[in-house]
């Protein structure tokens, strides 16, 4: 967690799904009924997908009984959306250049655009992504606290 997080009260939520495909559907609206009302629910959900659907095409997640793991942490000012998948790679996940023609590999790319920090954790069994939305009064926008 970011140190904006740090000395605030966050409510945490968690999911873990199976690695299908359909789950990643399921994740955006498990997101969009936590964040109902906010005006950083549309950018979560987004990022929820994006995050959830690489999990399942790039590492073992998407293997049979593959998994991942959604958490979301909440304070007045910050949003923050993990996804923690099954491993199965030898590299960590990177935002990468595609050709405008290109059918895959955006997806980090987008979840930059949109949050304003987003970080990368390997871990013994996977990789964890966490992007964070800044949001609140003189927060929004901005990249300290």
């Amino acid at each position: 967690m970011h140190e904006c997080m740090s000395g605030m009260s966050a409510k945490v939520w968690g999911l873990t799904c199976p690695g299908y495909p359909e789950e990643v559907s399921r994740a955006r609206r498990w997101t969009r009924d936590i964040l109902r009302g906010s005006p950083l629910a549309e950018d979560a959900e987004l990022i929820v997908s994006e995050l959830s659907a690489n999990a399942i095409l790039h590492t073992a997640t998407g293997r049979p009984s593959g998994s991942f793991h959604l958490a979301l942490a909440m304070t007045p000012r910050v949003i923050a959306l993990s996804v923690t998948d099954d491993g199965g790679t030898r590299t960590a996940p990177r935002t990468e250049h595609q050709a405008q023609d290109a059918e895959h590999g955006r997806g980090l790319t987008l979840v930059n655009a949109l949050a304003h920090r987003v970080v990368v954790h390997r871990n013994q069994a996977g990789h964890t992504i966490t992007a964070e939305l800044f949001a609140g009064p003189g927060t929004a926008g901005e990249h300290s606290c």
